[in-house]
Formats: C-alpha cells, sequence, structure tokens
C-alpha cells in the first residue's frame, strides 16, 4: 500500500500590502477560496497518474490542483484535508505586511494562541483522523494522492508513521512537493 501526500500549486492570492492584525480575516477569506497559478512539474504529474484513489481537501486550491495535475476523477473532497486555520486576534494596529503577520501568527499559533482558529492540538488530532481515513482508503484502492496542504500534511505524515508507515519525516513545503509512505505490513 501507498500513501502519496502532496502540496497544492501556488495559489493565486497575493502577499502584498500592510493590513492590521484585525484585517486578517478578509485576507484568509480570499487565500481560502483563491485557485492556482502554473503548472505542476511533470514529475508530480505522473506520481499523480500512478494512483487509483485522489483525495482533496474541500479548499479550491487544493480541487484546482489535482485537475491541473490531469485528474478527471476525484474519489473525495473532504474538510478534514484543509489546512489548519492561521490565528488572528482584534489588534487596530499596527499595520505590518501581511506576510509578516502570517509568520508571526503562525509562530504564535505553535506556542499555543489559536484565537479564530482550530488549535494546534485540534489540528493534530484532525491530521490523526485523516490519516486513519487516508489508511482505510489505501487497504481498498493500494495507492492513494491526498492533494493536501503544507501544515496538515505534515501532521498526517507525522500520524503514518507514528502508525507504523514508512516515509520522510519531514515533507517539503514547496508547492507541488511530494512524499510518499509505505506500509510496512
Amino acid at each position: 500500500m501507498k500513501i502519496v501526500l502532496l502540496r497544492h500549486g501556488k495559489p493565486k492570492v497575493e502577499f502584498a500590502g500592510q493590513v492590521k492584525a484585525c484585517e486578517l480575516h478578509s485576507w484568509i477569506t480570499a487565500y481560502n477560496l483563491s485557485g492556482i497559478n502554473g503548472k505542476p512539474p511533470l514529475k508530480s504529474i505522473e506520481m499523480a497518474q500512478n494512483c487509483n484513489a485522489i483525495i482533496c481537501s474541500d479548499l479550491p486550491r487544493s480541487i484546482q490542483s489535482a485537475s491541473a495535475l490531469g485528474i478527471d476523477k476525484i474519489l473525495m473532497i473532504d474538510s478534514l484535508f484543509s489546512e489548519a486555520g492561521l490565528p488572528y486576534p482584534q489588534w487596530n494596529s499596527p499595520r505590518l505586511p501581511i506576510k509578516v503577520w502570517a509568520i508571526l501568527f503562525r509562530i504564535f499559533w505553535f506556542l499555543g494562541y489559536s484565537s479564530n482558529a482550530e488549535s494546534l492540538h485540534s489540528a493534530k488530532q484532525r491530521a490523526r483522523l485523516a490519516a486513519n481515513k487516508l489508511i482505510k482508503i489505501a487497504t481498498e484502492y493500494e495507492t492513494v494522492l491526498l492533494v493536501g496542504h503544507g501544515f496538515i500534511n505534515r501532521f498526517i505524515a507525522n500520524a503514518l508513521i507514528s502508525s507504523g508507515w514508512q516515509g520522510a519525516v519531514y515533507s517539503s513545503n514547496k508547492y507541488w512537493a511530494f512524499e510518499v509512505y509505505h506500509s510496512s505490513t
């Protein structure tokens, strides 16, 4: 059995401009509704074409990435596989670049801050559920591709490894990058 975790293509949304922390919600909404730019590398297309079941999150960048990979039939689209949300407060100052806020609040999230987002603990629990669902699908279809997202894919990878699967402990954070996990049984 084989499970492939692939990160979606580059989103169409920009990280440009300065905003207050309380304005991050609008940017996060736009990011979650965005599609993708560009085409996948041949290596990613070939990997996707060799999988028997394709799973996507319910975010457009995941579904559009599957389409760009040449996938014409998605077995499942499920929010269980969506990215862990970015927390944000209701601060009215200062104004900082969106990328600075994103990095800052992702660090805060790892330290336990989760205002307006799921907690790190909840995201890891969800990843364990997602890994179990992928394992069940792999049992039936032999090879499964998840067109997912950076952080949730990492957490799913950790859950697979904890369940006895073999593969990379750290997955690449690059768009279109993938890691392959094999059952040890």
